[in-house]
């Protein structure tokens, strides 16, 4: 995992994204209600403080520059001052105002939200919806092909149900991202997918979802896959990851392959805009090009801080990362050899790329962590197997292990580098590599590779070198002596 962190945070600097949508203009007014009004039974606020923020497609754009991508932004507004406005809290946020169209048919999107003590009381919309021109569309769609032309990441369409993302609008675009070869990710608000057709992948939430098949949808797992399969199917949309709230998101292809990643917030203030980060961060990852599996561990740290605030908020390229350290080890985990089977199969549905390492780790030392270390930079997930106890035994003796099995494969599922950890019994790995037949297979430097047990079903072997001065032996060596001193 942390090769793949490091990959993404590498990569954000020139990962250029378009992003096309529906536009707005979010205003807060901060403040306090300590009173009923005299003159009607309702609170008086008294603002203390105002805030201007961006709202819809331009919220996605927001979060992919507080991430560190190189972003443009693509929309209509209207010819009024909350146009204006807008464009100075574009400006404000880094992002280039060139590629809002004004069209004087279309009102400016404006929400203001009355918040006392951290708490809406009030939303205020002005607003006309109605869908854009023709015209409209294909002035946008020049400005899609020019910019993806330049060269870019990732498309993301971001439909408010505003007017913008037309069925036409969206066939278009769509169709400029195919051509180029690049994903295009759509963030729904229409029943009807089939503007969606052929796009990368579309992120609804549950009641979007729910919408879009026409009924009420239960927040199972199961039912969740079922009505996006068909869904996909009678759309024709290719890949479909669904925001659950405290389940997390579950991902599915159109090989009915899913993927389900548990939801990180701790604590939930307001989900204003939660939809909007997700997409961001997916549409980054997927231009990175980065297992889906990690992708969706991005987006549900990244979801879990922006629940956590008050309103539509950008996300910061340095929050994710406190949260992506907060949350690293979450998938590191002790698994049965029946377990470990399912994981392995979906690291490997999803085009990841497996390293297997084993050993007795009977008091963990810095030769240890090295070589683990150097063994996860190898590939995207990392499979330590343990020998267990009695094993340890028929090899080293008696007096050996020094430290649990149960303890071993706890202090490695502890350690950054490792993502799982399997105890076995036999002497060798040998029927454990059979099974996982891992892409890579890592030993010790006092190894050659045609003495390596197993290599017949890896796609290769790795040899690391050991780091001098470091054994269990040598510890225990020390540790003895030290106490014959003392007695």
């Amino acid at each position: 995992m942390r090769t793949n962190v490091e990959r993404f945070f590498h990569s954000l600097h020139t990962l250029r994204i378009v992003v096309v949508g529906d536009v707005m203009l979010d205003r807060y007014l901060f403040g306090q209600v300590a009173r009923i009004s005299p003159e009607a039974p309702v609170p008086v606020h008294r603002i203390e403080k105002t805030e201007r923020r961006l709202g819809g497609a331009a919220n996605v754009a927001a979060n992919l520059r507080g991430l560190g991508c190189p972003v443009h932004l693509i929309s209509a507004v209207g010819d009024d001052s909350a146009a204006d406005e807008f464009r100075e809290v574009l400006r404000a946020n880094d992002i280039d105002d060139s590629g809002i169209l004004t069209d004087s048919e279309l009102q400016t999107t404006t929400k203001t939200r009355v918040i006392g003590v951290q708490q809406q009381m009030l939303r205020i919309d002005q607003e006309r919806i109605q869908d854009i021109s023709e015209r409209t569309v294909s002035r946008i769609c020049e400005q899609v092909a020019k910019e993806v032309e330049k060269g870019c990441a990732a498309l993301v369409i971001s439909d408010y149900g505003k007017g913008i993302c037309t069925e036409l609008l969206c066939q278009k675009v769509i169709q400029i991202g195919r051509d180029a070869q690049v994903p295009v990710l759509v963030d729904p608000k229409q029943a009807d997918w089939s503007r969606y057709r052929n796009a990368t992948l579309v992120t609804p939430n549950l009641k979007e979802l729910s919408e879009a098949c026409g009924t009420t949808l239960a927040n199972h797992e199961r039912e969740v896959k079922e009505a996006a399969l068909a869904l996909m199917k009678k759309s024709g949309v290719q890949q479909v990851a669904v925001t659950r709230s405290a389940k997390g998101i579950l991902w599915v292809d159109n090989e009915s392959h899913s993927f389900q990643h548990p939801a990180l917030a701790r604590e939930v203030y307001d989900v204003s805009g939660a939809g909007d980060t997700v997409v961001a961060v997916l549409a980054a990852a997927i231009g990175a090009q980065l297992p889906r599996r990690f992708a969706l561990h991005l987006a549900n740290c990244a979801a879990g801080v922006v629940v956590g605030k008050v309103g539509t908020y950008a996300i910061s390229q340095s929050e994710l990362a406190v949260s992506l350290s907060d949350n690293i080890h979450q998938d590191a985990v002790v698994l049965k050899l029946s377990e470990l089977a399912q994981v392995v199969k979906a690291w490997r549905e999803a085009g990841d790329t497996i390293v297997f390492t084993n050993g007795c780790f009977d008091l963990i030392h810095r030769g240890h962590l090295t070589y683990l270390e150097a063994a996860a930079e190898l590939g995207d997930h990392l499979i330590v197997g343990v020998n267990s106890d009695a094993s340890i035994r028929r090899l080293k003796g008696s007096l050996r292990p020094i430290v649990s099995e149960a303890d071993r494969a706890y202090h490695l599922a502890a350690l950054r580098a490792v993502d799982a950890v399997v105890v076995f019994d036999d002497d060798t790995p040998y029927e454990l590599i059979r099974e996982i037949r891992p892409d890579v297979l890592v030993k010790g430097g006092d190894y050659s590779p045609d003495d390596v047990v197993g290599k017949e079903f890896a796609g290769r072997v790795q040899i690391i070198p050991f780091v001098d001065g470091y054994s269990t032996t040598k510890l225990i060596t020390t540790i003895t002596s030290r106490n014959k001193g003392v007695h």
